[in-house]
């Protein structure tokens, strides 16, 4: 056998210059696996939330009120629940009313979170 190598499927195949071409040759050794989407890590997706924005009396900080709405735990009736967000607005471009979304960051001071991303409306 030292003209032929068996590979993992159990046939014989022949070794490097055995009667084949180069290029055959160095394929039949080298399996050639391409990874896909699914075998490449991802990173972790930031969160992003839509809100109306409740305050902007602060330098490059917005206040933003997020409503979800969630159904009661013992009775089903369906409730609003309202969180207030920090959120950073680097060019102070927000005004009282408007609605933005906003996206998770890494802690910018002791309440910040948040940083705008985009206004949706005025």
């Amino acid at each position: 056998m030292s003209d032929e190598t068996v590979n993992a499927e159990g046939t014989a195949t022949a070794a490097e210059g055995a009667g084949l071409p180069d290029d055959r040759a160095a394929a039949s050794e080298t399996p050639s696996v391409s990874p896909q989407q699914s075998e490449i890590p991802k990173r972790h997706l930031r969160k992003t939330r839509v809100g109306e924005v409740i305050s902007n009396k602060m330098d490059k900080t917005i206040v933003v009120a997020v409503v979800r709405r969630v159904p009661h735990a013992k009775f089903g009736k369906i409730v609003k629940r309202t969180k207030k967000l920090y959120a950073h607005d680097e060019k102070n471009q927000c005004a009282i009313g408007d609605l933005v979304r906003v996206e998770e960051i890494r802690p910018l001071s002791r309440l910040k979170r948040w940083q705008l991303v985009e206004v949706l409306k005025h």
